[in-house]
């Protein structure tokens, strides 16, 4: 029988779901949840007039945000929340493929390793609506 004193841990999945349910900054953006799964999660960023650097092509800054923001969510997916949750990029390598132009975009993004000290490296592909591979990229995130 479990002990009522101690209670379950929290769930990273859902806490990933909440901050990006509530973040300003995702909503402005309109970055979306396709899928949560542990160490997974796929987000995508539809087209807006906003996003374009140059005619029709979609600034790699929005595609790093997106990048960034599923490498978060993979990493708290099935993850453990500390008592006092806090967390941060590391580091971050994006690789522009091909421009993703007048559409929008996916990123799927996957831990490759867990660290103990709570270091994640993910893996992140990026592809436009029309199956175009946009981005890959390689996201150190410190729960």
């Amino acid at each position: 029988m479990a002990d009522p004193q101690q209670s379950e841990p929290a769930d990273g999945t859902a806490l990933a779901r909440g901050w990006l349910e509530s973040s300003p900054f995702v909503a402005h953006l309109g970055i979306g949840i396709d899928l949560m799964e542990p160490d997974r999660a796929v987000l995508s960023l539809p087209f807006a007039d906003s996003l374009p650097t140059m005619g029709d092509v979609v600034h790699g800054g929005a595609i790093s945000s997106l990048v960034d923001t599923a490498a978060a969510a993979a990493a708290w997916s099935g993850a453990e929340v500390p008592e006092r949750p806090r967390a941060s990029t590391v580091g971050i390598t994006v690789d522009f493929l091909r421009p993703a132009r007048a559409q929008g975009i996916a990123a799927d993004a996957r831990i490759i390793r867990r660290g103990g000290s709570g270091l994640c490296v993910c893996e992140v592909k990026v592809t436009a609506e029309d199956g175009t591979e946009v981005a890959t990229a390689l996201v150190t995130y410190q729960l």
